[in-house]
């Protein structure tokens, strides 16, 4: 009789600062977990500085032919080492129910929209059932990240979920990599599709509150917002925060974006211009878009993980999960300082101590907003993504 590898999940996590003795490290340790099962697939995130070529070299050299993808990052969390710096963590999918296909877009800079369109293609291409889940993880400085994700939901339909975070690199803005299989890639989109039987829920949140009247945006070209209300959004700003207030903080008070009455994504500040009263936003805005300027603490901030996780325990449709994927901002780790680490502390409190975790620091983050919802393009957030199967 067959066995049936249902979805065994298994993960590794090394902070050796040599590339080839910190992925021996990670593949001993998740050979040691699969045993005698193979992956069928694997999710990777390093930090910027490792031989990133020699580390999928590797993982192919153990598991050939192994449907791979990845990023570069902004710090690394596990359920083995929690949150770390300067680390690499793999996460392995070793399953009969459930079929995952990898993806790849080139050159999303020329066009994102047609980069996405290729990456899902491919993975459609190998995959003999329809899509029920989509993770991705694209590169944030050459691209536009809700113009890739237009490009994702216009291939996938906007029924699918779509999860995922930007590639980052540690806060330089120099340059991000992406992996697909044995590649090391900039300015492209790796995908992975989950298809069969897979259960999943995900939960969003920030810590940021709203603090201003709802307000509209009258004029805007992409990330760069010109008039809320009919008049400069710097005035709109400094009307609520006052001119030195925002000057000291503007970072901190990102616009809440409203998806409906009641749910809202994250605009990051990075910058404004006196002379044309505008506010330059790390992503685009839509025009006539409902918003509100928020606040936010390092308690608030903070409490926004264990948030995230509870929303996704409370709407996942089996009986318990396998594993968790955790997404959280660069800017939430650069605001938290060393307390950082406490975002992932919270997170396990809530989880069984069995339940394996990987995860990483992003440049932007990809999920609903709500269970069934579109997925939305979000700064300052932090995801969380359950899986199993029935």
């Amino acid at each position: 009789m067959r066995y049936v590898v249902v979805f065994q999940v298994v993960v590794g996590h090394s902070d050796d600062p040599d590339s080839q003795d910190a992925i021996a490290e990670v593949l001993q340790e998740c050979r040691s977990s699969l045993g005698s099962l193979v992956p069928q697939a694997g999710i990777l995130f390093t930090a910027i500085d490792f031989d990133h070529a020699l580390i999928l070299q590797r993982i192919q050299e153990a598991f050939p032919g192994i449907e791979l993808i990845g990023s570069t990052t902004n710090g690394e969390i596990s359920s083995i080492l929690e949150f770390q710096q300067d680390s690499l963590t793999l996460m392995l999918f070793a399953t009969d129910e459930v079929e995952i296909r990898a993806g790849i877009g080139r050159n999303a800079s020329k066009n994102p929209t047609l980069a996405a369109q290729q990456a899902i293609s491919q993975a459609l291409d190998k995959s003999t059932s329809a899509p029920q889940l989509c993770l991705t993880f694209p590169d944030s400085l050459t691209s536009n990240g809700v113009l890739i994700l237009e490009g994702l939901k216009q291939s996938l339909g906007v029924h699918i979920p779509i999860i995922g975070g930007m590639a980052a690199d540690d806060y330089t803005f120099d340059k991000t990599y992406q992996f697909f299989q044995s590649e090391v890639l900039s300015d492209s989109i790796p995908v992975l599709l989950f298809s069969g039987n897979l259960l999943f829920s995900h939960g969003v949140a920030s810590g940021w509150t709203p603090i201003s009247q709802r307000s509209r945006v009258t004029k805007v070209k992409g990330n760069v917002v010109y008039e809320i209300d009919g008049q400069r959004a710097l005035d709109f700003y400094q009307h609520y925060l006052g001119e030195e207030q925002f000057a000291a903080n503007y970072a901190i008070h990102a616009l809440a974006v409203f998806q409906d009455q009641d749910h809202f994504y994250m605009r990051a500040p990075n910058g404004y211009d006196q002379e044309s009263g505008s506010v330059t936003f790390f992503s685009d805005i839509p025009e006539q878009a409902i918003v509100q300027i928020t606040d936010a603490t390092r308690d608030h901030i903070l409490s926004a993980s264990e948030a995230s996780l509870k929303n996704a325990i409370a709407n996942y449709p089996g009986v318990e999960p396998t594993a968790a994927l955790l997404i959280s901002c660069a800017a939430r780790r650069r605001i938290l300082g060393t307390f950082a680490k406490q975002e992932y502390q919270l997170v396990k409190t809530h989880l069984p101590e069995a339940l394996l975790c990987c995860g990483f620091y992003a440049y932007g983050e990809i999920a609903p907003l709500v269970s069934k919802g579109e997925t939305q393009f979000h700064n300052k957030t932090f995801v969380t993504l359950l899986m199993g199967t029935k």
